[in-house]
């Protein structure tokens, strides 16, 4: 049983999908059904003049008639992207053909009416309609046929409801356009709740605990240098670091209260990060290649974060004394590398840590590459490449 209605869902969708398959029509997306529906028409408005009064008609009268009738259906396959000519079209063969002398109901029409109305085109719908309805007696009465000029109540009936049939649907489909556009600002609202959630924990978490580092670091100094002894230069850099810290923590918290702001942070602060890491001892230098031009914001913050990353992981587990940043400019890309002299070797296990995966993360995601492990002659080196050409 479930095979079997397993293989019904998928025929009906693969239904589906013919029915709404596009067709390329002189830069136009006909899908089709459309056709289905011009084509359909047309055939049930022939078939009805063939087997109705009509078809005693003078010969050029009936291939005239039958003309009409064909166009009035066919024409409705431009009826999604051009409504209003389909509407005037199907309304001039409706008359064309009763002045031929085929007493045929106008389908046609009716369902350009219900098009014309969906599409939001009320107004002429209705002066179109008023007009043809005075036509039709009128085309009625010159093709000899008194009894059609009397279905002026019926038509108009048909009319209203193929109108009233059109507008319930827009009304409908414009429902649903605002509940999506609803269900986007609760979810993006949910989404600054959220921020301003993690905003405040980060707070109350970090900004107490970085501040006691910073003042009694402070503090500390500051007694030492009152009674005169040398201020370990390890207490200098946690000082600083402190300090630091502080500030982007700050950065950051406005950053997630307000996604428009970003942590002022990027490639113009890589000297303070090589100025930080001399501090805490790491003989820490820095080189530029070519010549910055058109870096986008994003690119801007990530080279900053790799080299903060990589210094940091540095100063923490490599053990080295040295260490060398670089960066090179060139046409579409720019390239980040940090290497030191630390205890890796190439038979080292590469980094898995989360610092290397975050900043695979924000490579990835601009479409740029990452690289990082020991080096050959030892030590370990992080190599990034990001393009210039992308603002994601």
């Amino acid at each position: 049983m479930d095979t079997a209605r397993g293989r019904a869902v998928a025929v009906r969708d693969a239904a589906a999908a013919v029915w709404r398959t596009a067709i390329p029509v002189r830069g136009r997306a006909v899908e089709v059904r459309d056709v289905a529906v011009a084509a359909g028409t047309a055939t049930v408005l022939v078939i009805a003049a063939l087997t109705g009064e009509g078809a005693g008609t003078p010969a050029a009268g009936q291939w005239l008639g039958y003309g009409l009738l064909a166009a009035g259906g066919l024409v409705l396959v431009v009826r999604r992207w051009a409504p209003v000519a389909a509407l005037v079209a199907t309304g001039v063969c409706a008359a064309g053909y009763q002045a031929a002398g085929f007493d045929v109901f106008a389908v046609a029409y009716l369902i350009a009416v219900y098009s014309a109305v969906r599409a939001g085109r009320g107004v002429v719908t209705v002066v179109t309609s008023v007009v043809l309805l005075a036509a039709l007696p009128v085309a009625a009465v010159a093709a000899g046929e008194p009894a059609g000029a009397a279905r002026g109540v019926l038509e108009l009936a048909w009319l209203i409801a193929a109108g009233a049939a059109g507008e319930a649907l827009r009304q409908a489909e414009r429902r649903a356009d605002e509940a999506e556009r609803t269900r986007e600002e609760i979810a993006r609202r949910r989404a600054g709740e959220e921020r301003l959630h993690i905003a405040r924990e980060l707070h109350d978490s970090l900004t107490h605990q970085i501040s006691v580092i910073k003042v009694q670091s402070e503090a500390a100094v500051h007694v030492a240098e009152k009674r005169g002894e040398p201020v370990p230069e390890a207490l200098t850099a946690i000082r600083e670091a402190g300090r630091e810290a502080s500030r982007e923590l700050r950065a950051t918290l406005e950053a997630l209260r307000d996604d428009t702001l970003s942590p002022p942070y990027g490639l113009e602060q890589l000297p303070d990060l090589v100025r930080q890491a001399r501090a805490g001892g790491l003989d820490a230098t820095l080189a530029v290649d070519g010549r910055r031009r058109g870096v986008p914001d994003a690119v801007d913050r990530t080279a900053y974060r790799i080299v903060q990353e990589s210094l940091t992981n540095i100063a923490r587990h490599a053990r080295a004394a040295t260490a060398s940043v670089r960066v090179g400019y060139r046409p579409g890309a720019m390239t980040i590398e940090v290497d030191d002299d630390g205890d890796a070797t190439p038979r080292s296990a590469p980094g898995h840590g989360v610092g290397l995966l975050g900043m695979r993360e924000r490579v990835t995601a601009l479409g740029g590459d990452l690289r990082a492990g020991p080096r050959a002659g030892g030590g370990f080196s992080v190599r990034a490449e990001l393009p210039l050409d992308r603002t994601t």
